[in-house]
């Protein structure tokens, strides 16, 4: 802790999104202070380096800062349930996050696109970039993924920006606006952050329609729908689907006996032009269509976009075909709804390679596509036991002890397969990481580095 002076505000959480805040505070003259539960936080020699002058306190949250402080700006990865974060609030203190600030600072002077929901986010942003930048838009992306919304402030000549956002950003952004924003979808995640309540956790994504002009809605999800329909103050709503779609919104249609994305009656690109695997992302296109044409993308370009983009690291991405088998890293598959998107959505029989902390999450929804995809299942990490109850008898198990042992357990299964079909092995963990490895890209690079090493084991036999 160095020297304290007279504090506005409170930074409550290091980290990269935290030194964003300390930088934004700083052009703006303010006083402030951060503070971590972390005796080492990510960024603190960057926060001494850079500035000497800032008070700074580790290793537990300074109870007589935080009730001093008219502001406390919360990293996302930090709960506002916190009980001194509650303490300060009931002595008077302003709770809110970056996104709030970017927010404040941003107005309605240049229009934000928001993108949230369980699966599919970061692929959807990263999509909308592009498209952005074929159809010769400026455009500035990050929060949630990639760069700290406030540091996309000092890019002047931005003439839109794109937003990931999470449902912890949600809860703390009030004023945010949006010209377009969507719910892509809702299923059980971070409920331990939630009290096991999805209701309370669906409601935090709810709020990214509170200030929108034109609402993007997923007919395929209950609660992206009602949220939409119960939003106030928008323009209009534009809703996308598997299903064919009403004019104005946004579909698949049957031509000539093939499946074509469509707006209303009007074919738009085959769907087996599109290089990302699985029924997920031909919805995930489908939104980005929609938000895009609110930007006034031009659809040329997003299409050309959508048969070039495949994938992003990560989250069911192809890495190699070994024999036959084709495997794939879905290391971002944090949740049961990621990991049962990327299972349903791959063609043929999948040996699929699961666990980690479940977050207090239900399993259950797991079972059904597990009995139809799987051809077997490999568990590891702390929660492996809770996932093995939902498989039953349905499919072969094997608990596994590391990353290395489960890519040469999926390839003796995979190997001793007599399906006639694709086959898969895919990590797609529905849980997180952060009981064996840093998190999830991590993970995700072993796993690729153990598959790269069998590829080449095989190789040489």
């Amino acid at each position: 802790m160095n020297a304290q002076h007279s504090i506005n505000s409170v930074i409550v959480g290091l980290g990269k999104t935290g030194l964003s805040v300390v930088r934004y505070l700083a052009s703006q003259n303010k006083s402030f202070a951060v503070v971590d539960s972390r005796q080492t936080p990510p960024n603190a020699e960057d926060l001494k380096r850079d500035y000497e002058e800032v008070p700074f306190h580790f290793g537990d949250f300074n109870s007589s800062w935080f009730a001093s402080a008219d502001q406390l700006v919360v990293n996302p990865g930090i709960a506002v349930a916190t009980p001194e974060i509650q303490q300060a609030k009931q002595s008077g203190a302003e709770i809110i996050g970056d996104i709030e600030l970017f927010s404040r600072e941003i107005g309605q002077t240049k229009p934000i696109i928001a993108i949230t929901g369980s699966n599919g986010k970061t692929t959807v942003t990263l999509l909308l970039d592009l498209m952005a930048k074929k159809s010769g838009v400026t455009v500035a992306t990050g929060g949630n993924v990639g760069t700290p919304a406030l540091d996309l402030l000092l890019e002047s000549d931005t003439e839109l920006f794109i937003l990931e956002l999470s449902s912890y950003q949600l809860e703390t952004s009030p004023s945010l606006k949006t010209l377009s924003a969507v719910v892509l979808n809702v299923s059980e995640d971070h409920l331990d952050r939630y009290d096991n309540d999805i209701e309370k956790y669906a409601q935090s994504k709810a709020a990214i329609y509170k200030n929108c002009k034109t609402v993007i809605a997923n007919r395929d999800d209950a609660y992206s729908m009602r949220f939409a329909n119960e939003a106030k103050g928008y323009n209009t709503i534009v809703s996308f689907g598997l299903d064919k779609p009403d004019a104005g919104q946004y579909g698949l249609i049957t031509v000539s006996g093939k499946e074509w994305l469509a707006k209303g009656s009007k074919a738009l690109l085959a769907a087996d032009e599109i290089k990302l695997p699985g029924r997920h992302n031909i919805s995930n296109a489908l939104a980005v269509l929609a938000l895009g044409e609110v930007a006034g993308f031009k659809m040329p370009a997003m299409l050309e976009v959508l048969k070039e983009f495949s994938g992003t690291e990560h989250r069911t991405q192809w890495l190699a075909n070994i024999k036959d088998v084709n495997w794939y890293n879905d290391s971002k598959g944090t949740n049961v709804g990621a990991t049962l998107a990327a299972l349903s959505g791959l063609p043929g029989k999948t040996v699929l390679i699961a666990g980690g902390q479940g977050k207090g999450a239900d399993f259950l929804p797991l079972q059904q596509a597990i009995k139809e995809k799987a051809l077997a299942v490999v568990l590891m990490g702390e929660d492996a036991k809770i996932i093995a109850k939902i498989i039953t008898d349905a499919v072969p198990v094997v608990f596994v002890d590391s990353m290395s042992e489960a890519v040469k357990v999926a390839y003796e299964l995979s190997e001793g397969s007599d399906e006639s079909g694709q086959i898969n092995v895919l990590l797609s963990p529905a849980c997180a990481s952060f009981d064996m490895f840093d998190n999830y890209m991590v993970r995700g690079e072993v796993f690729m580095n153990a598959v790269s090493s069998l590829e080449k084991e095989v190789a040489s036999d």
